[in-house]
């Protein structure tokens, strides 16, 4: 895994190498092991490699020998070999190992149209000398990011937003439209990011510049077309099965030594437990546990050890270390972040690479493809309450949901039927299924200023959310529209992002993720909804078709998602105080006052409210993770300031590197 950057001119002037140096170099945290630059006349190119395949061949910028093409690539693109075999029998002749020197031939043969026949997680530009054009694209989940912004003469990509910063021509500003969508769908709606005038290329996404123009276009969609209704459990199992397998084992192919994440869960144990049965690569997994026992699984990540004989590490992470290395994790994420879940995963990541190791197996995506967050379970129970909606049983229902969330379960049918948006209006909505939970997180923008709340007063993040949805979502059965809306959303703006591709590559640690083969999602879309979720045993499909590999105290545990302490990792109820005094600095009066975004009085009450221990709930935790990692990113990236954990906190006009 790697990181990219390149500017593109329209006015035809040569690129500085300089520029392209000043970017790359911010970028150094994703690929330590070497560094590149080409340019040719208009285009340059700047590569950061982490070395992972073919590792003295594979340097980048990478050129075919006629020089027409050169392309800088950030990922893998798994099939490599297959694809490097086809091309061979074609006559195509090879001077490395590498997958980047198969895209160039890919491109050759296929023109744009090469992402078609790649299995893999990537973003890339190609620059065609004879077309006088450049060709960018994205993985089809969103896994490796790729921004981009435009200015007077010029188009700037690369992987991060601090790389496009480097340039003295790129405006730092907060684009406020994304900022609305963050606070209520938790990351703003591609292409906008937290930036005004900085795109990223949305997932499945290809791009070419050419002559000042950019025309985008999508190559792959997501289309949930239940069938196959005379197929057997067992039939589908072993389908499921055999495609993990295949996908896990693509997946070990590396010059390096692999590792695996051990969460507990189910995901990662399937995981864990194929590359036990089904290769011969060493099983190295690392796990992150909790001083809070609320968030602890070591338990069942112990059974998991055991089970596999794995050679595990484990990090232990409190409230200080969250709160300590906070300011660093939004540094990297570049968007505010409603929960501090992705420090833990940072310190993960450290650890892995503390023990040497560049790449790590993941269970990510598997919720997402095979239905197994809480919110699917939750809409099936409204959907099915609505339909009788003066049961005296079925609130009953509700308490099933979110277990693992004490004040929730502590309250009455009557607080849960409104929290959950039980409405007859509603059932028709697109977005029935998360009205509930950006309904919660809409409230967080009682906080924003004056100002602000005037200059969004006629947004709709909803209708903008709709019009984004493709033709056939209305004939999408509702669970699997509810999926979609998590695949498309939640995942890559979040999931793979803030919590994934970040916090991994600021420890220069490649994650990889055989549940987002995009065969597995292909087949898991075409799956009957009853064999994803019977009744309410989410994921149904993969805990049958694995098991006999995991154990039934595994398999039959309740879902309990990945989840890290928020306030209490910045506040100390014992000494209510703030443990950190950037958090003092960030979330005083004067400095919200400065930054104009949130109502400094309203925070204040939250802070004094948290700090007496008072009844914290999720919409407070939320709002706390929110408004101070904005804070954060406006003292970090717009105003160039550093941010410490020390007693002094704010250094003065530190640019970032």
């Amino acid at each position: 895994m790697c990181g990219i950057a390149g500017i593109i001119r329209s006015d035809q002037a040569p690129v500085k190498q300089s520029e392209l140096q000043a970017m790359i170099e911010t970028l150094n945290h994703r690929g330590p092991d070497a560094s590149g630059i080409s340019t040719c006349g208009p285009v340059g190119f700047a590569h950061s490699r982490l070395s992972i395949v073919d590792l003295a061949g594979g340097l980048q910028p990478m050129q075919t020998p006629d020089g027409l093409l050169t392309v800088t690539f950030n990922g893998e693109i798994f099939n490599h070999i297959e694809l490097r075999a086809q091309l061979k029998s074609k006559g195509y002749e090879f001077r490395t190992h590498s997958d980047t020197e198969v895209i160039l031939h890919m491109y050759v043969e296929y023109g744009p149209e090469c992402v078609q026949h790649f299995n893999g997680q990537w973003a890339f530009a190609i620059h065609d000398r004879k077309r006088k054009e450049v060709f960018l694209s994205r993985d089809r989940m969103g896994i490796r990011p790729l921004v981009y912004t435009q200015t007077p003469g010029q188009m700037s990509f690369a992987s991060e937003v601090k790389a496009l910063f480097a340039l003295p021509d790129v405006k730092r500003e907060v684009d406020l439209t994304a900022l609305n969508e963050l606070f209520t769908f938790w990351s703003p709606l591609p292409p906008r990011t937290f930036f005004a005038g900085v795109n990223e290329l949305p997932p499945a996404h290809s791009m070419i510049v050419k002559d000042g123009q950019i025309k985008i276009w999508q190559y792959w969609h997501l289309d949930y077309q239940p069938n196959e209704d005379s197929r057997s459990l067992d039939d589908w199992a072993e389908e499921l099965r055999d495609l993990l397998i295949n996908a896990t084992q693509l997946r070990l192919r590396a010059d390096v030594s692999v590792g695996a994440y051990l969460s507990g869960g189910l995901d990662s144990s399937v995981t864990a437990a194929i590359i036990r049965n089904y290769t011969n690569a060493p099983l190295n997994t690392f796990s992150v546990n909790f001083n809070d026992k609320d968030y602890d699984e070591s338990s069942y990540q112990q059974e998991m050890i055991r089970e596999l004989g794995t050679d595990h590490q484990t990090v232990c992470c409190s409230y200080e270390d969250i709160g300590r290395i906070f300011p660093t994790v939004i540094q990297h994420t570049e968007k505010p972040v409603l929960r501090t879940a992705p420090a833990p995963m940072y310190l993960l990541s450290k650890l892995v690479r503390d023990s040497q190791f560049k790449v790590v197996m993941t269970g990510e995506g598997a919720d997402e493809v095979l239905g197994g967050y809480d919110i699917f379970k939750e809409t099936k129970i409204r959907r099915f309450w609505s339909r009788q909606p003066d049961s005296a049983i079925r609130p009953l229902l509700l308490k099933r949901l979110y277990p693992y969330m004490k004040n929730l379960q502590a309250q009455s049918p009557a607080y849960l039927k409104a929290f959950f948006k039980i409405r007859q209006e509603e059932i028709d909505s697109p977005f029935f299924s998360h009205l509930p939970r950006w309904d919660l997180t809409s409230k967080l923008k009682n906080f924003f200023s004056a100002d602000v709340k005037q200059q969004l007063a006629h947004q709709d993040p909803l209708a903008d959310f709709e019009s984004q949805l493709p033709r056939q979502f209305s004939e999408w059965p509702s669970f699997c529209q509810a999926q979609y809306l998590e695949s498309v959303n939640l995942m890559p703006g979040y999931i793979l992002s803030s919590q994934g591709d970040r916090m991994a590559m600021g420890n220069s640690i490649e994650g990889r993720f055989p549940f987002l083969d995009y065969r597995v999602v292909e087949f898991a879309a075409r799956i009957p909804v009853r064999f994803k979720m019977n009744g309410l045993n989410e994921k149904f499909l993969l805990k049958h078709a694995m098991r006999d590999l995991i154990p039934d105290s595994i398999r039959k545990r309740p879902k309990q998602p990945y989840r890290a302490p928020d306030a209490h990792s910045f506040i100390d109820t014992q000494k209510q105080s703030p443990r950190f005094e950037y958090v003092n600095h960030l979330l005083s009066a004067e400095k919200l006052q400065e930054n104009g975004l949130f109502q400094p009085e309203a925070v204040q009450r939250l802070v004094k409210k948290i700090e007496q221990g008072r009844a914290i709930g999720t919409r407070d935790n939320m709002a706390l993770v929110g408004i101070l990692s904005t804070q954060l990113l406006v003292e970090q990236m717009i105003q160039g300031k550093t941010v410490s954990t020390n007693q002094n906190t704010t250094a003065s006009a530190t640019t970032l590197a």
